[in-house]
């Protein structure tokens, strides 16, 4: 069985099945890369709880930057983030965003119990 959550045109904010729960993708507007990235963790946190979901429980995380000259902000910020023994496998890549202001956009797959 196929779970959405909050459907709309384009998306759903939460899609669950066979265990895993797969959240669209997160921005957030902010002067710094650190402002922008913990804002996009923020909203995590919450779509994480709303799929009965935790960080504990993040499976694989898709991370794009603006610009990978903020490659060390992002990290500043998601290391103290990510609970200690529970990394999910993760990727990061530059690419352009859908609007100029964007520095970073999050992609999380996680289990759900």
């Amino acid at each position: 069985m196929i779970e959405r959550i909050e459907t709309g045109v384009r998306s759903s904010k939460i899609v669950k099945h066979n265990g895993v729960a797969y959240l669209t993708g997160q921005v957030c507007e902010g002067e710094t890369i650190q402002d922008q990235v913990r804002g996009c963790l923020d909203k995590i946190d919450a779509l994480l709880v709303q799929a009965g979901s935790s960080r504990e429980q993040m499976l694989r995380v898709t991370i794009w930057l603006a610009d990978m000259s903020d490659f060390a902000g992002l990290n500043e910020v998601w290391n103290d983030w990510v609970p200690e023994g529970h990394a999910p496998a993760r990727a990061c890549g530059e690419a352009k965003l859908a609007r100029d202001v964007l520095k970073v956009e999050f992609i999380v797959d996680a289990a759900y119990d």
